[in-house]
């Protein structure tokens, strides 16, 4: 579908942006532009974009709370929920090995984290855990896990490393190399890296977000950061794939077509509905827009008086909105055949939940059909992880999505410390 940017309404007074040094996520204009609107379009249709500062920007934390004794999150009719996993610490990620062995990566913002990966292994073909071991330890905020050839590849937040790989092995003893050095840390928790390789399993790709909410640091603290890296198996030859991605985390490759896509966390203090998060295929070269504007040539006001134009007018649409402050973070495409025929090259995404909206957003698992390789309007697949908004109560924080090899979806539940499975009903 053309992407086309429609601006039916000009903004009014907005903020300064003289100090790209200050925290631009506080920054509130002089007078609040409540009456314009922009309209988008897609690829997967309109989308219509409050003004900046329509609404304030706030902080809603979430607090975790146990869930209560036989509940599951919630799932369409059809679909069973079962506890796959638990008793683990912030299991963000998940990793599943051609031999099937599962590897969880249980790692956290800040000094509460265990930096380690725990070995998960079904010794019966039952989708039951029958054995568990920590596999690897000592790790720096550890996210993506790849193997690939000989060699275990983990993406901490310093750097991608690579371990001999012995199939089978219960856990890691041997010394990891560092082959490719990331910058670490970042706004929220943009330390996650993820890294996935391609088909001819050649490529390595990494995904790291941004430094900051939108360059209120300095450009220069963003060289290699808000972008999607391609280096070789053994950490050489680096190019930038793709740039302007504010946080882009999970990445799968579209089975229709073989582009390749990701999740990506948009920018914050513009108000509640402001900037949708997004799935989107990713174009070598290609520009996304981050800090300067957003959904195309979307300026953003903070930027003003320096908009880098030149930067803005190349600026590629994303595809899928998924909606704003979802933290959207898991991205797999469903190939596997036990779900209805529907699902068949869709994908699942993985939202982490809202922390600064007013209303909570996210807490769930979505699902985007696609048809022909071409995405279709988002849709709930599982909820229920919310228990009281009023009180800023959740059960837990789904992020990652993976499907086993016998078709089951595995949903990392991080703050729960639980990794839930979804199977269809027989």
């Amino acid at each position: 579908m053309k992407k086309i940017i429609y601006l039916l309404a000009i903004p009014i007074v907005l903020a300064s942006c003289k100090d790209q040094n200050t925290d631009t996520a506080e920054a509130t204009p002089d007078e609040v532009a409540k009456d314009t609107t922009t309209v988008v379009e897609t690829a997967i249709g309109s989308l219509e974009l409050p003004a900046p500062f329509s609404t304030k920007s706030v902080a809603k934390s979430s607090t975790v709370i146990d869930w209560p004794e036989g509940k599951t999150p919630e799932a369409l009719s059809g679909f069973t929920v079962t506890r796959y996993a638990d008793d683990l610490k912030h299991p963000r990620w998940t990793y599943i090995a051609d031999n099937g062995d599962v590897f969880v990566s249980e790692a956290n913002t800040g000094k509460d984290t265990a930096n380690r990966i725990t070995l998960l292994r079904d010794t019966n073909g039952d989708e039951e855990v029958d054995e568990r071991h920590v596999y690897l330890e000592g790790l720096h905020q550890n996210l993506g896990i790849l193997v690939v050839n000989d060699y275990f590849y983990v993406a901490n937040t310093d750097g991608l490393y690579r371990y001999p790989y012995d199939e089978g092995a219960d856990k890691i003893t041997s010394e990891g190399e560092k082959i490719v050095d990331l910058p670490a840390g970042g706004y929220n928790n943009h330390w996650t890296r993820n890294i996935i390789t391609n088909k001819e399993k050649n490529k390595i790709y990494i995904s790291v977000g941004s430094a900051s909410n939108v360059g209120e640091h300095g450009m220069e603290e963003e060289e290699r950061r808000a972008a999607i890296l391609e280096v070789n198996l053994d950490g050489t030859g680096e190019k930038i794939y793709a740039t302007g991605i504010r946080n882009p985390v999970g990445m799968d490759w579209n089975p229709a077509n073989g582009e390749l896509w990701t999740a990506v966390n948009e920018r914050d203090g513009l108000g509640d509905n402001l900037v949708p998060d997004y799935i989107t295929s990713v174009k070598r070269g290609g520009f996304y827009g981050w800090p300067f504007s957003y959904y195309g040539a979307i300026n953003d006001p903070r930027w003003e008086e320096d908009p880098h134009q030149e930067m803005v007018d190349k600026t590629i649409i994303p595809d899928v909105p998924v909606g704003s402050h979802t933290a959207s973070l898991g991205l797999t495409f469903y190939t596997a055949d036990q779900f209805p025929a529907k699902y068949k090259n869709g994908a699942f995404v993985g939202q982490h939940g809202s922390w600064n909206r007013a209303k909570f957003a996210g807490y769930k698992v979505i699902f985007v059909p696609f048809s022909d390789g071409k995405p279709q309007q988002p849709e709930d697949f599982l909820g229920g992880f919310i228990a009281s908004d009023e009180n800023s109560e959740v059960y837990g924080r789904p992020v990652d999505v993976t499907v086993t090899p016998k078709g089951s979806l595995l949903v990392n539940d991080d703050d729960s410390g639980i990794i839930w499975k979804v199977s269809a009903d027989k």
